[in-house]
């Protein structure tokens, strides 16, 4: 007779962690266009090594994440945001 072992991954590791729900930041305040002028709001999706993080881990929908992105090149073309962290190898 074989063993027969049950996965019980995905219920220990979801009682494990709490996973907050994604939302969409820009549509919860009420944001039409995302100014590249405003750093605080460009500088909480970017890395600590310069790169844009990706929707899938924050949560903004598709047309705030195009214009995020954007938002984010042309401060980083006016050296409002550096482009990387600044450490030589």
């Amino acid at each position: 007779m074989k063993n027969h072992r049950r996965n019980n991954n995905n219920n220990s590791n979801s009682s494990r962690y709490f996973r907050r729900k994604k939302y969409c930041r820009f549509t919860a305040e009420g944001i039409t266009e995302i100014d590249y002028k405003d750093l605080n709001i460009l500088k909480s999706f970017v890395t600590e090594t310069g790169k844009i993080v990706p929707s899938r881990i924050t949560g903004t929908k598709s047309k705030y994440q195009r214009q995020l992105s954007t938002a984010i090149k042309h401060a980083r073309f006016l050296a409002l945001l550096p482009f990387s962290d600044g450490q030589q190898e």
